[in-house]
Formats: C-alpha cells, structure tokens, sequence
C-alpha cells in the first residue's frame, strides 16, 4: 500500500484520538515491551475486549459519544466504541487501523434490544481492521470475557486471522449472522450511524436507547 494512503490510517482525529497523552500511555503500557505489530495488537485486543465492559445501551447521538480517550476513561462501551479505542490503541503504537460497520442478524438478542427494532437486523456494528504484515486483518473486541460467560463464544485474536464474532452459541444454537460487511473508515462516519440506526428503531424506542429527549441524534 503506497505509504500516503497508509498515513490515513495511522492519523489521530477528533475521535480517534489517539494523540491524546491517556491513549498514548496506554498504549505504551501494553504493547511497549513487544517487537513485533502482530503481538502488539494482540495485546491491544484483548485490553479492550476485556477491560472495556460491553455496554451496548451507551449514548450515540453526539461525535463525542464515540471518542476513544472518553471510552478508556469509563471503562465501559458498545461495540463501535470499543472500536475505536482499539483503533486509536493501535494508531498510537503505530499499527495503521481503520474502522469496518456490517449488518448482523443475532439470533438470540435479548428482548430488552428487541423490542426496540423494526426488524432483527442489527445495521451498525462496528469493528476493526488492523494492518499487520502486509495484510488487513479483522478484530472485533465487542464483548468481553465477562459478557460471555453463560453461552457466548468469546472472539480470540492471534494477530494473523480475521477475529470475528461465532456463529453458533457454546451449545451449538445458532448466535450471530453476518448479513451485509459495509466499507471501511478512517474516522467514525457519525451522521452514516445515525441514519443507519435511525431507519431500524421504533419511533417511540429512539429516545430511550439514546438517551435524550427532544432529538435521535
């Protein structure tokens, strides 16, 4: 890849802040004693699908929801959250990282999201693409180990296969479908997110999952 496009992927935005001195500290703790982008990124991922709690009812509706310096500080986010701190993680120890949305279909997702949608499809799950040894390479660190406890196959990252969420449940139920893989971004597309999400909710479920009252977004 010509090393000008490469830049794009390796920049600090407002968002994906990785400039930001906790991102840089972070970053520095957990992958500063290893040589290698492919153990480096390792150990990106697992920080953040671990000590990041999966909270998919997290506000949406403004561009500062999604920076990634605000997410490490809670300790806590939903999937396009956590990936962009992955994201900006991996920019500060300078893995070019970009951010991939796809639709998804859960299986077994929980009547409290359910009940807020038109249809089954989630249409903004968010996760990354690492660069590592000449390849782009998928991570998703949505849901942390704790969240996977009862029946949820966790996503494992070895830094050479694409680290996707499983298809099936621990006892063989089916869990999550990929229906649709969007493109790729080098910031977070935040007004494509509204409209993506705007066209599944209920009307009257709007307000609720993104905590406001007046407006969605």
């Amino acid at each position: 890849m010509k090393e000008e496009k490469m830049q794009r992927y390796l920049r600090a935005t407002g968002l994906i802040d990785s400039g930001h001195p906790a991102i840089r500290q972070k970053a520095e703790e957990l992958s500063g004693r290893f040589t290698t982008d492919q153990e480096k990124a390792v150990a990106l991922f697992y920080f953040v699908r671990d000590q990041i709690r999966y909270n998919p009812f997290m506000p949406r509706f403004l561009p500062e929801h999604f920076k990634a310096s605000g997410t490490l500080a809670g300790g806590k986010g939903f999937c396009i959250q956590k990936a962009v701190l992955l994201t900006a993680l991996s920019r500060a120890a300078q893995i070019p990282a970009r951010l991939r949305f796809a639709v998804i279909r859960n299986h077994l997702l929980p009547p409290k999201l359910s009940d807020l949608l038109t249809g089954d499809e989630l249409p903004d799950h968010g996760f990354v693409e690492l660069y590592i040894e000449g390849r782009w390479i998928k991570a998703n660190p949505a849901f942390d180990i704790g969240t996977c406890r009862d029946f949820i196959l966790p996503v494992e990252f070895d830094g050479r296969r694409d680290a996707l969420f499983h298809p099936l449940t621990r006892d063989g139920r089916p869990h999550i479908e990929y229906v649709l893989f969007r493109g790729c971004y080098d910031d977070v597309p935040v007004d494509e997110i509204a409209e993506w999400l705007t066209a599944v909710l209920k009307p009257e479920a709007m307000m609720p999952i993104l905590g406001r009252e007046d407006k969605p977004f």
